[in-house]
């Protein structure tokens, strides 16, 4: 790196720390500067996407050895342009300060990209050590742009100007989004207390990846292995998936069970081994809290301690109420009167699950009381016995690949989408398991974007599965494209063999395609219209799952994975009949985790060991004991590996009431969930805007008024009060 560049990064970090942002550097060195730095950019993580389909990420030639110094690049060159932004001698108008904002940081951008492939698909030692060295200087840099007052100036004259009147609904809509991003994130403070904040913001960056790597590590150095004297109650496909894990594992001849979900849940689900189940549930559900190297405790404590004081900064009585305030709750108050609607019939319900367990267990001369690593073993018995349903029966027709045609037939039908797999070897990928579709229009045949898919788990993927974006569609700067991916993390069937999944995955593998819909579907101008608002983001995706069920997708792709042949009426029937089955469990062990995250984030940290702290909250909400939290505090990454979640958890089922409105109106169409009409305002309104419009307001659009919670207690098969 040349002592140019080195010096406008050192500088950037350093901005922060002294305060002294506000003091740009003159216009002709920084033109200087961009010219001498662009020159150099040979590093393929910096460089523009290339090749067919409007360019796309160099996969084949990323290296780690390219990461720091692409970094380092790519933050000097956007803090050359915004540099360039402050000194503009013109008045500050929406072009020359939000249009220039929206531009600024290309280079970065991409280099962020093959980061997050690294941080959750092909995570190692080598990268944690490049992690754990660039997420404290990555934090100071950002800081050292949100505190840039004379910055900060030129966006709230926009604001605030008489201009913004004339400006459309988007424009209008980013200009809010960028003010107030500045506003909430340290651009209102000066002095010790903007240093302060900068300090804090570093503090929390390590921290929080400190919190999700030893999560991870705990998840990579545990595998449980069996003889084939212990698979008693799995299925064929189950065994055959751990043989795979074991051999992929070195332990070729054994059998693995993994500390994913992916593999926990089945084991505890079928495994007639009792002592098993609960080694392999209190493994899971102890990750990061074994009082060890990898134990997050402390973390947490030093976390909450962090938010409350930088909230603190800004005026703010505690870390919820900061960050709801932007979202659709508003405030804390308000999620959690959500919660406390449906809790009471959440655990109600829980009871008389667990009372039909205990008959079962007792008749079969158990002599124990049901425990949480019998719940999820002893409420298939009772599927079986109350509904006829077996769920090993169920997966034989749920083959991944069908179901990926499903979603792409669902995807025509509502969206007027095509998906062609590409030729191989036509568009870099990262491993050999991502395979890459692209999407047209059905009637015009123009191209919308491409679709990765990263389906199997392996060592060094974190747990879980999501959704991302390459590249957002925007057309403010020349149309973009959309490079859009969805990753999991299930056990690949032996080879030659399909993989088989339950009918909880596929509602997840459903899930995580509507992201990616959201995605490919928008219709914006602007990167900025593209940032989420959480408790909404996941409503679009939890619709998507309701077409599992569609007459449709189950009459032409769930078939059995030997004979062919469509799942029978029967089968079905029973599966919509149990369709609330165990909702008491679900609703609760998510519900727990929601709760206790407002609670977390709206309690003085100075009263919080989070052990003590989570079991005396969930004890004085009377949480089954049969039940635990689905993510528990130490490994709760959703809230402590980031802020994307933080105290924002809840937004999962502020989404579902949204849902479950919404299929309701489904329901009740003509053309039911395949409604021409209905599907056409559900692209419009609100696929296609992402954030460019208020959310509530988008929904009205679409429903013709706000959604109602009583839709979400029907759908649970909960009672709903008047």
């Amino acid at each position: 790196m040349n002592t140019k560049l080195a010096t406008l990064l050192s500088s950037a970090l350093i901005m922060t720390l002294s305060a002294c942002s506000e003091n740009p550097t003159p216009q002709s060195e920084t033109a200087q500067t961009t010219v001498e730095i662009k020159a150099e950019q040979n590093n393929p993580l910096l460089a523009e996407f290339s090749g067919p389909y409007g360019g796309v990420p160099a996969f084949d030639k990323m290296g780690l050895a390219d990461l720091k110094p692409a970094l380092e690049k790519g933050m000097a060159l956007k803090l050359a342009e915004i540099e360039a932004i402050v000194n503009n001698p013109e008045p500050a108008n929406f072009q020359n300060t939000i249009v220039a904002l929206e531009k600024s940081g290309r280079d970065l951008s991409r280099v962020y990209k093959y980061w997050g492939i690294w941080r959750s698909n092909l995570n190692s030692p080598e990268f944690r050590a490049i992690q754990k060295e660039m997420v404290p200087k990555i934090s100071a840099f950002n800081s050292s742009i949100t505190g840039n007052k004379k910055l900060f100036e030129k966006i709230k004259t926009v604001y605030q100007g008489a201009e913004l009147k004339t400006l459309n609904t988007e424009e209008q809509r980013i200009t809010w989004l960028t003010y107030n991003s500045y506003a909430r994130n340290g651009a209102t403070l000066s002095g010790e207390a903007k240093i302060r904040y900068a300090e804090i913001n570093q503090e929390l960056a390590g921290l929080q990846t400190q919190f999700a790597n030893n999560v991870l590590a705990d998840e990579e150095n545990y595998a449980l292995f069996l003889s084939e004297k212990q698979l008693a109650g799995l299925s064929e496909s189950l065994i055959s998936a751990a043989a795979s894990a074991a051999k992929a594992l070195g332990k070729e001849g054994q059998y693995a069970i993994t500390n994913s979900r992916s593999s926990m849940d089945p084991f505890l689900t079928y495994s007639d081994e009792r002592e098993l189940r609960e080694k392999v549930w209190k493994t899971y559900y102890s990750r990061a809290n074994n009082g060890d190297e990898f134990d997050n405790n402390e973390l947490i404590k030093q976390i909450l301690h962090l938010r409350d004081e930088r909230v603190a900064l800004l005026g703010y009585d505690n870390y919820s109420q900061w960050r709801l305030e932007d979202r659709m709750a508003k405030n804390p108050e308000n999620a959690m009167n959500l919660m406390k609607q449906v809790w009471p019939a959440a655990i109600a319900r829980v009871e008389e699950e667990v009372a039909d367990m205990q008959e079962i267990a007792d008749a079969q001369g158990a002599n124990f009381k049901i425990a949480p690593w019998d719940y999820r073993y002893y409420a298939e018995k009772v599927r079986k016995d109350k509904y006829s349903l077996d769920s090993d029966e169920v997966k034989q027709y749920l083959q991944l690949h069908k179901l990926r045609d499903a979603m792409f037939y669902v995807a025509g039908r509502i969206f007027n989408f095509d998906f062609t797999p590409v030729p191989e070897g036509s568009v870099p990928v990262f491993h050999e398991d991502v395979k890459v579709w692209e999407v047209k229009d059905k009637t015009s045949g123009a191209h919308i974007g491409l679709w990765y898919l990263d389906p199997f788990g392996r060592k060094g993927k974190r747990s879980g599965a999501w959704a991302t974006t390459y590249r957002s569609h925007t057309t403010f700067d020349g149309k973009k494209t959309v490079l859009s991916s969805n990753n999991s993390n299930f056990v690949k069937g032996s080879e030659g063999q399909p993989t088989l999944i339950s009918w909880d995955d596929a509602e997840t593998y459903f899930h995580e395609f509507g992201h990616a819909l959201h995605f490919l579907s928008a219709n914006v101008a602007y990167p900025t219209s593209h940032s989420g608002v959480r408790d909404y983001t996941e409503f679009q995706s939890q619709l998507l799952e309701r077409w599992l069920t569609t007459d449709e997708v189950i009459n032409n792709y769930l078939v059995h994975y030997k004979t062919g042949e469509p799942i029978p009426a029967n089968l079905v029937a029973k599966i919509k009949k149990a369709a609330t089955f165990n909702e008491g469990f679900k609703t609760t062990e998510y519900m727990a985790s929601a709760i206790m995250d407002l609670l977390y984030h709206t309690t003085d940290p100075a009263k919080i060991e989070p052990q003590a702290f989570e079991k005396e909250q969930l004890a004085a909400l009377g949480m089954p004991k049969e039940v635990v939290m689905r993510h528990r505090s130490t490994q709760f990454g959703h809230v402590f590996s980031s802020e994307g979640y933080s105290s924002g958890y809840y937004g999962y089922m502020w989404a579902e009431v949204l849902t479950s409105d919404a299929a309701e109106a489904f329901a009740e169409a003509p053309g039911g969930f395949y409604d021409k009409d209905l599907s056409k305002k559900l692209v419009d309104h609100l696929f296609s805007i992402r954030n460019a419009m208020e959310p509530a307001e988008a929904y009205r659009l679409f429903r013709g008024r706000d959604a109602k919670v009583e839709a979400l207690m029907r759908d649970r098969g909960f009672p709903v009060t008047k």
